[in-house]
């Protein structure tokens, strides 16, 4: 009988994906506003990340 391999995938070839497909953007706004769009986003059980992607691709759409 076979012994299956073992993969794992590392913590850095993970790091260097993302560094080669990601960037990071970063904004201060008032904690007022970001609390009660992370308590909506917890609420609704959807993700921070895809919110702002989802606003920033609209906006793109709407000015290209």
């Amino acid at each position: 009988m076979q012994e299956k391999r073992k993969t794992t995938t590392s913590s850095e070839v993970k790091r260097r994906y993302n560094k080669k497909v990601y960037t990071c953007i970063s904004a201060q706004l008032p904690k007022e506003l970001v609390s009660e769009f992370k308590e909506i986003c917890k609420e609704k059980n959807i993700s921070q990340a895809s919110v702002l992607k989802s606003a920033i691709e609209k906006f793109i759409e709407e000015n290209r």
